[in-house]
């Protein structure tokens, strides 16, 4: 008796592992097989999968080898192929919409406006975000990025008046105090002669310092030291990204990791005592939003949500939880410091390759802002400057920050004339869209503002095709904030300075969670000299 317990277990045990062999097996490679089938049958095709790694080696060695050598010549804005090299190889094959195997997991490239609109706009309750890389999660926080539902929705709105533009307005004069200081700073430091600044460094100090301002009004220097240790965790994460992922490797406790994990404890525990004390300091707080003229910061916003002030229902009050104003904090700095230190970056080494546009730009500049260059300049003359509107236009066509973006089928659904099953991931290759030529004409791989001149939606053949902040409801929340700084900043900046590339620029775009320079942004800056004096006679004295 007790021998055929132990052969019926034994038995039990055969089968479990059997039934866990044909699960994986089908995982790996039938099922794989089974969906390419499936799009084939619908004219979709791709690389072939390869068992367990599905394409993502071929996808490695095309993006090394694209990366290996910088853009020749080095003033060429066709930077699809080195950036995107795997989508531009295949794309040639097997057309826009490609089928892709990322490890046994299914991902269709999707670079048609239309299907782009279905996804974004017209269906967009049948796709849901992408979970990002646990690296990126970790920087970006449990946020309105990655929130979903109806718990998204009341937090857009509760950050909403945050954005509005009667708030920017009244923010606006302490992001200009900002970059008016960084300006003086870079003046001594040239003191009449030229100077090389790396921009794509120096503009993280710039939009940091308005992004704490914009995050946390009034706690802004407890704010800021909060921030430090963010900056720091994403030095953590883009090492890691340089090296091959290996699932796992992240909960080792290797010497980085343990750095890691004791950065983000000190900084959740940071922002807790520093909402702690804004709660208790509420007084005080609102006689601080009448010294700034009233002017909404996200944390004030939060807090009060957090305490019903703006709940829509007795359920709603729950959501804005001291963890979720945490993680809102988290998200914010990352994208909106990243987002626009990422745009000032490439508009200002565009302008550098393009001379007779920074003329330009800075002759409207002068004409609406006057030349003053210790002014500041309003939110009405910025909304003047035209010609520099289309400038970063035309910037965020060619080097949008993120080059592309995922979504995922909740459910079986028609997207065109195709059946997308449900799981199925969707890649919109949101550069390869801004640099087709069928939507933007034979010059789409040139620096071409004037394309803008009648606006965003009329500068392609499909009012979807520009889409640098994404389409939709989850459009970025801090767009305006985003395009307003860099305005501002670029101004000032045109004001007092000549720009051009360094010798040592080295134009290489490249991916690492959004598009930067390889090799960083070396200009070179040219103080002008000052404006001539509104005095006929300046020599003669009254």
């Amino acid at each position: 008796m007790e021998d055929d317990g132990v052969r019926w277990c034994l038995a039990v045990a055969v089968v479990a592992l059997a039934c866990m062999v044909l699960k994986l097996a089908d995982f790996l490679w039938w099922r794989p097989k089974r969906v390419t089938e499936y799009f084939a049958k619908q004219g979709i095709r791709g690389p072939p999968y390869r068992f367990c790694f599905g394409c993502v080696r071929e996808m490695v060695a095309l993006a090394v080898e694209a990366s290996a050598k910088p853009m020749i010549p080095q003033n060429s804005h066709n930077i699809l192929p080195r950036v995107l090299s795997f989508y531009h190889h295949w794309k040639t094959t097997y057309g826009s919409i490609v089928l892709l195997w990322f490890g046994p997991r299914p991902r269709l490239t999707v670079a048609d406006p239309e299907l782009i609109r279905e996804i974004f706009l017209s269906n967009t309750d049948a796709f849901e975000r992408y979970e990002s890389h646990p690296l990126v999660r970790q920087l970006e926080g449990e946020g309105l990025v990655a929130l979903r539902g109806e718990k998204w929705a009341y937090h857009r709105k509760v950050l909403s008046p945050t954005f509005h533009a009667e708030n920017l307005k009244l923010l606006l004069p302490f992001i200009g105090k900002t970059v008016l200081d960084m300006v003086e700073k870079l003046a001594g430091v040239a003191s009449g002669e030229e100077v090389e600044i790396d921009v794509s460094e120096w503009f993280q100090t710039v939009t940091e310092d308005s992004i704490t301002r914009i995050a946390f009004g009034q706690s802004y220097n407890d704010g800021k030291a909060v921030f430090r240790l963010q900056a720091q965790q994403m030095a953590f994460a883009a090492e890691c990204f340089r090296k091959v992922f290996i699932p796992g490797y992240r909960f080792l406790p290797t010497k980085m990791n343990t750095d890691s994990w004791k950065l983000e404890k000190e900084m959740k525990r940071s922002l807790e005592r520093l909402i702690e004390l804004r709660k208790k300091r509420s007084d005080e707080d609102e006689k601080g939003k009448r010294q700034e003229g009233n002017a909404k910061d996200l944390l004030g916003l939060m807090i009060e949500a957090s305490a019903g002030k703006q709940r829509a229902s007795p359920q709603l009050s729950a959501w804005m939880t001291v963890r979720d104003i945490v993680e809102e904090c988290k998200t914010f700095f990352f994208a909106g410091k990243q987002t626009t230190s990422n745009l000032l970056t490439w508009t200002a080494v565009v302008l550098a390759m393009h001379p007779d546009w920074q003329e330009r730009a800075r002759a409207e500049v002068l004409r609406v802002c006057g030349s003053r260059s210790d002014e500041l300049v309003s939110r009405e003359e910025l909304t003047k400057l035209n010609t520099l509107g289309m400038i970063l236009y035309e910037t965020l066509r060619l080097y949008p920050p993120a080059v592309a973006t995922i979504r995922r089928a909740k459910v079986d659904v028609d997207l065109g004339h195709y059946r997308v099953p449900r799981g199925t991931e969707l890649m919109i290759p949101i550069m390869a869209v801004h640099h087709d030529a069928r939507l933007w004409g034979p010059d789409v791989a040139q620096f071409n503002p004037a394309r803008f001149a009648d606006g965003a939606a009329r500068a392609a053949t499909h009012p979807a095709a520009f889409m640098p902040f994404g389409l939709g409801p989850r459009t970025c929340i801090g767009q305006n904030v985003a395009l307003l700084e860099a305005k501002l900043t670029l101004a000032i900046l045109l004001r007092r300075f000549a720009i051009r590339l360094s010798p040592s620029y080295v134009h290489a775009p490249t991916v690492l969670m959004l598009l930067y320079p390889q090799y960083g942004a070396p200009l070179l800056f040219r103080p002008l000299p000052p404006p001539p004096s509104d005095d006929p006679n300046p020599n003669l004295s009254s």
